[in-house]
């Protein structure tokens, strides 16, 4: 197999993963910024007239929770209808 074989990119790069991980002293630190940003993106979308912060971090939260909701609502349609089409 060569490096352009996607398996093989695919291996080289889960590898690659794992010991980038395994030489991360601080997992938490790490990945600070990408939550970070994750939850900016749902306070962005709080409407300006709510003011109050504890009012805003709960809207958020509730948009953040909306949101996963979603994603898991659109997966099991995926997978019922993936199920559907196997059993025709």
């Amino acid at each position: 197999m060569s490096a352009k074989d996607p398996a093989d990119r695919s291996l080289i790069a889960s590898i690659a993963a794992h010991i980038s991980w395994g030489r991360t002293p601080n997992r938490a630190a790490r990945t600070e910024a990408a939550r970070q940003a994750a939850l900016d993106r749902f306070e962005a979308q709080v409407p300006p007239e709510v003011v109050d912060p504890a009012a805003r971090a709960a809207a958020a939260e509730n948009l953040r929770r909306a949101y996963y909701k979603t994603l898991a609502r659109k997966s099991a349609q995926a997978r019922k209808a993936k199920k559907a089409k196997l059993l025709r």
